[in-house]
């Protein structure tokens, strides 16, 4: 049980007077400490056996990227009123099965953006200038100056931005890079922003999906895993890329195909590439991207910052909200 948990009542009992929610994947302690005043709420792990104790009782569910919210669970959570998604993505929610059976869906759109953004420069600068970093020893003179000598890299100023996705975190990206850097910016979204009155608000050029494979020295990928989204970049897009481009993925694992990405840059027919999402996460023990100097692999951490986390984390106030009677400030769109 979790620090937070009230333990004034039986948490299972249907009439009680403060509605039970289940926290499935942890929570930042200030939300969590808020939303224990106003409900129960239980620590309620996927790998363990507190989840579906509480499930029929349950009236809030606090989840973040693992938990499936599908007609299964569901089917064991009748009295459920709402789940809220301490993230951005809704993939792993049926959005459309809770609305059926009357739960509301609510999320954090705005909470990792900036995180986000910074975690792709952080590897792109990586991937574009060679460090030669040294810890544990001074470098011989020689060595040292053979390096300094021979190590170029290239500068941001100097190169294209391809964005494929718009959105939040695509648009901070492109802010970024525009603005900060002095890059050449270009972007393709299923939506047309110059119609709909809402252009990026710095300068980013529209251009068709073969354009942005063609142009881009770094293609960086922020989508989401809509249907039709899988292998979005596969062998087929990757084969229109530079031979000195590079592909960031901070977006969702399924969009990209690994195999050909590997393949591609075994082949130097691309310079490198940095993933923080993988399918299936974490990724096997064979993952093709393995062992290579010039890919850069993190666990889903583009998102980890303690701000970020705090943020998705107050997804508890429209949990609160909804179970209030209110209205959530984000629901799921």
């Amino acid at each position: 049980m979790g620090p937070a948990e009230r333990r004034d009542a039986d948490p299972t009992m249907p009439d009680t007077d403060r509605p039970l929610v289940l926290v499935t994947e942890g929570s930042d302690p200030a939300p969590l400490r808020w939303l224990a005043d106003r409900c129960r709420v239980v620590d309620a792990p996927l790998d363990g056996p507190s989840l579906a104790e509480h499930l029929p009782a349950a009236q809030g569910l606090v989840v973040r990227t693992y938990t499936k919210v599908n007609d299964a669970l569901l089917d064991r959570a009748p009295r459920l009123r709402v789940v809220g998604r301490g993230g951005v993505g809704l993939e792993n929610i049926d959005v459309k099965a809770c609305r059926r059976r009357g739960v509301e869906v609510v999320y954090t759109p705005n909470a990792n953006t900036l995180a986000v953004g910074d975690h792709v420069f952080g590897v792109l600068l990586q991937l574009v200038r060679p460090w030669a970093v040294f810890r544990e020893e001074a470098l011989p003179p020689a060595e040292f100056k053979r390096l300094r000598q021979t190590c170029r890299g290239r500068q941001l100023n100097e190169l294209t931005l391809g964005i494929l996705g718009m959105g939040r975190v695509g648009r901070r990206v492109g802010q970024i890079a525009a603005l900060g850097f002095g890059m050449r910016v270009i972007y393709h979204d299923v939506l047309d922003f110059e119609k709909t009155g809402n252009p990026p608000g710095f300068p980013a050029t529209p251009v068709d999906m073969k354009t942005l494979l063609r142009e881009s020295d770094v293609l960086s990928l922020h989508v989401d895993m809509r249907p039709g989204n899988e292998n979005l970049v596969g062998r087929e897009q990757i084969a229109q890329m530079k031979p000195n481009a590079i592909l960031i993925n901070s977006s969702r694992g399924e969009v990209l195909d690994a195999a050909a990405l590997a393949q591609a840059l075994r082949e130097k027919r691309l310079a490198g590439a940095a993933l923080d999402v993988f399918a299936p996460e974490p990724p096997p023990a064979d993952f093709p991207l393995l062992g290579m100097d010039n890919v850069i692999l993190t666990p889903h951490l583009a998102a980890r910052t303690y701000t970020a986390i705090e943020n998705m984390s107050w997804v508890v106030r429209d949990v609160a909200a909804v179970l209030e009677g209110g209205k959530p400030q984000y629901p799921a769109p």
